[in-house]
């Protein structure tokens, strides 16, 4: 009889135990879920499928209440980039300080951006939001799903892909002109010779036999002055005037007769 009664206060004490337990455990996840705060997010409309882009800004737009009477303050919104398969992580995404207070009831809507240069494929997006009550900080989830990360679609109209290529070959053109000026001989300047321009010579027309002096070369001018001065006779090669000539012929006549 005695050992009945020693079982069933040992069965007791265990079942006291294991009640404790479990309200320790209770209040331990009360105490770790903290103030309600809702929480979802959605993607914009310019992103009806869900996709992130690389090389752009993606967006998650969160929305934010207080649904417990306690003064919440929103510290930040961050999340992570983990493999769909293991869930190991790829990278931790921007981290954005707010610092704002939750008022009761009142819902905010919170923009939450971040970059992507990942593989293309599906990827596990985790965002969550810390917040503060009682000067206790507490996370909350906002979004995890598997989306996937595709490439931006190219076209001949993309302003800034021109822009790039403009600025691109800007520089490339720049310091190929630099190059050029650097290790290019540089030309040799030839300065042309300035030829003196002599004034024409007003030439008038005079009688039979007339010339001007200044035409005639200077050999052809000491051989007339010679036959002028009468140290050169004869005619080889020496033509005479009209009215010599004639004079020369009626003397010849006179003598004959």
């Amino acid at each position: 009889m005695r050992f009945h009664l020693y079982l069933s206060a040992a069965l007791s004490l265990l079942t006291l135990g294991a009640f404790a337990q479990s309200d320790e455990a209770e209040k331990q996840e009360t105490t770790i879920l903290g103030p309600i705060v809702a929480v979802n997010a959605f993607w914009p409309d310019e992103n009806p499928f869900g996709q992130i882009v690389n090389g752009e800004k993606n967006m998650l737009v969160l929305n934010v209440e207080n649904k417990s009477d306690k003064n919440v303050t929103l510290l930040n919104i961050a999340g992570s980039v983990n493999k769909p398969e293991t869930g190991a992580l790829v990278k931790n995404l921007t981290t954005f300080p707010y610092g704002v207070s939750l008022v009761e009831s009142v819902a905010l809507r919170l923009p939450y951006e971040f970059f992507s240069e990942f593989k293309t494929g599906d990827i596990r997006l985790s965002v969550w939001l810390d917040y503060v009550a009682d000067d206790t900080v507490y996370r909350v989830s906002a979004f995890e799903d598997i989306v996937q990360v595709v490439e931006p679609e190219l076209s001949i109209f993309d302003f800034k892909l021109l822009s790039t290529y403009l600025i691109s070959a800007a520089i490339l053109g720049a310091a190929g002109y630099f190059v050029y000026l650097s290790y290019a001989p540089a030309p040799k300047r030839v300065r042309a010779k300035k030829v003196a321009v002599s004034t024409p010579v007003a030439v008038t027309a005079t009688g039979a036999g007339g010339y001007q002096e200044e035409w005639v070369p200077e050999h052809h001018m000491k051989k007339t002055r010679q036959r002028k001065g009468g140290l050169v006779s004869g005619t080889s090669g020496d033509e005479l005037s009209g009215a010599e000539t004639s004079g020369a012929e009626g003397k010849k006549r006179k003598g004959r007769k």
